[in-house]
């Protein structure tokens, strides 16, 4: 990770979009599916759409979803009219309220989009079909939608931990900073989850806007990625790159994306490196109340590649974590390793 500036739920704060985008079960997701999610025009997210059906699903070619249908009233039953003691988080979305389906008693998390927000019809359409046709223990659960004329609502399992970002920053005084073994328990599952995007999927998935505020939690801390409005497919055959308009969060978006709209997997991965360096450090990727200099996570760290090997140590924990940046690639190169130099600490 270079010096290049490109920085920056269930949560109280909005996402941060760099710019407006115009945006199978097992291991692969179906190419015809891809190709119509490639080939959605203006016209399919009028009402007239078959999402607004509760007897049909959208479809071109073999493509069908497989979240179930709900209607407005069925939602608003279960989030008791969404009543603000249900609300959960909000952000430039709109906002997420708890729930209980009074069909099933499941317990739920209902995002009811903001119809003048930041996700428009088009990345509520996406994420649907997303999450239809992916399958993964680490991505979360659509269970189902609502496309009740204007209404734009989705239904996922309910996270009773909810976000990584939470357990990061600004603690309350009653909740204990998460121990090592949780935060590498996190990473890996992450790591997991995009890893079946990106050579599991077929074609692949650029999930496009990794960050800790989309990493949701259960009670056992096993992570999942959430919000996927942004998910565009990656190149196949001999491309190499996807051409876009830039979207994502201030902080996380790869410099190389940022610079040339040219997307890759290897974008996520850079994402993927901010969230680690959260993970390790206990900072915010973008804290514009720390000193002068120490705003940007990255821009920070990449400024002490003069020294090479620095140690990071997390309170109620004595182990050091070696740990170097390389840039030479995308990701930070770690390792457990017992360490003499000076711990840089939260």
């Amino acid at each position: 990770m270079g010096c290049v500036s490109c920085f920056g739920s269930w949560h109280q704060q909005d996402a941060k979009p760099l710019k407006k985008d115009d945006s199978g079960r097992g291991s692969d997701f179906p190419v015809s599916s891809a190709k119509h999610l490639a080939t959605i025009s203006s016209d399919d997210l009028k009402p007239k759409v078959s999402l607004d059906n509760r007897s049909e699903s959208p479809k071109e070619g073999s493509t069908q979803i497989s979240a179930q249908t709900f209607t407005f009233h069925e939602l608003a039953a279960a989030t008791r009219n969404f009543k603000p003691e249900c609300l959960l988080g909000e952000g430039g979305f709109g906002r997420v309220y708890k729930g209980r389906l009074e069909s099933t008693g499941q317990v739920v998390a209902v995002k009811q989009l903001d119809r003048n927000g930041l996700q428009g019809n088009r990345e509520f359409l996406v994420e649907v079909l997303m999450l239809s046709m992916l399958h993964h223990p680490n991505l979360v659960n659509l269970i189902g939608y609502c496309a009740d004329g204007e209404q734009r609502v989705l239904v996922y399992e309910y996270m009773p931990l909810g976000c990584v970002e939470d357990h990061l920053h600004d603690l309350p005084p009653n909740r204990d900073a998460l121990d090592w073994n949780a935060r590498m328990k996190i990473a890996a599952g992450a790591a997991r989850g995009l890893e079946y995007l990106h050579d599991k999927a077929n074609p692949p998935v650029i999930y496009r806007d990794f960050k800790s505020s989309n990493i949701l939690l259960d009670a056992e801390f096993h992570p999942k990625l959430s919000d996927f409005g942004l998910a565009k497919l990656g190149p196949i055959g001999d491309k190499t790159h996807v051409s876009t308009r830039v979207m994502g969060t201030y902080g996380y978006c790869a410099p190389e994306y940022a610079m040339t709209g040219q997307l890759t997997i290897k974008s996520d991965v850079y994402s993927f490196g901010v969230v680690m360096l959260e993970l390790i450090t206990g900072r915010k990727a973008i804290d514009n109340a720390r000193a002068a200099g120490e705003h940007n996570l990255v821009a920070w760290l990449s400024c002490l590649q003069n020294r090479p090997k620095f140690s990071v140590s997390f309170k109620k924990k004595d182990t050091y974590i070696l740990f170097c940046l390389d840039g030479n690639e995308y990701h930070p190169i770690y390792t457990s390793c017992a360490d003499t130099t000076p711990a840089i600490t939260r």
